[in-house]
């Protein structure tokens, strides 16, 4: 079973540097672009702070959103607030989740996120870090994927690894740090086995959608991956 325990201090951790960046930030800087497509920094802090309310609603057996529409629409009424307004947000949303997953709870059960995926509750702790983790780099504001913990790096390429494996649009491809470390994932589509080998973040980055693939050193082509 995944540490849940260590996750949420890690999720703490994360959010605490996310909190004193955020607070370099003024409404100017919040109102400029993400570095995702068509999302302002403002839109980046409304989704972090309604996704920890979303995963409250996980944790207490409710759905994670009333539905796509509505989650859309939370974060574009959220996204043009103030910098104080947001970073208030963010903090007392994040001080919910923390207060509820240290609470007594059975974490070997399973739960429901968005779109019918299930997982063990013990796992939406390692989720939060991540969605905390890399929005915090797509804000563009210095905190990059080479600045991102060890343990989280790996632990999300093992995570993404495993999200691909078998995917009917990826063909076989493995994928190595260079130093020992490796993964596969892909093998549901035809076609030669693909081998790409980087960095630990150039290789989270272009598992996560966030880098092009341009900084490893490939075999072949590199697949385009779906969606996460």
């Amino acid at each position: 079973m995944n540490d849940h325990a260590h996750d949420l201090a890690c999720v703490r951790d994360a959010t605490e540097r996310l909190l004193d960046a955020v607070a370099e930030l003024d409404n100017a800087s919040l109102a400029e672009p993400s570095r995702l497509p068509g999302w302002s920094r403002g839109h980046v802090l409304a989704h972090l702070a309604r996704n920890a309310d979303a995963l409250v609603n996980v944790l207490e057996g409710r759905p994670m959103y009333s539905s796509a529409e509505a989650r859309n629409a939370d974060i574009e009424r959220d996204a043009p607030r103030d910098i104080e307004t947001q970073a208030a947000d963010l903090r007392e949303s994040a001080a919910r989740f923390q207060a509820l997953g240290e609470a007594p709870a059975d974490w070997s059960r399973t739960v429901e996120l968005r779109n019918g995926v299930t997982d063990s509750a013990s796992r939406v702790p390692f989720r939060r870090w991540a969605e905390v983790e890399l929005h915090h780099v797509d804000l563009g504001i210095g905190y990059e994927l080479e600045d991102l913990p060890a343990e989280f790096t790996e632990r999300e390429i093992d995570f993404l690894a495993q999200r691909f494996a078998g995917h009917e649009a990826v063909p076989p491809t493995g994928l190595s740090a260079g130093d020992g470390r490796a993964w596969t994932t892909g093998g549901g589509a035809q076609g030669a086995p693909v081998a790409a080998e980087g960095t630990p973040a150039d290789l989270l980055g272009w598992l996560a959608g966030r880098r092009d693939g341009s900084g490893l050193t490939v075999n072949g082509a590199l697949p385009k991956l779906p969606p996460l």
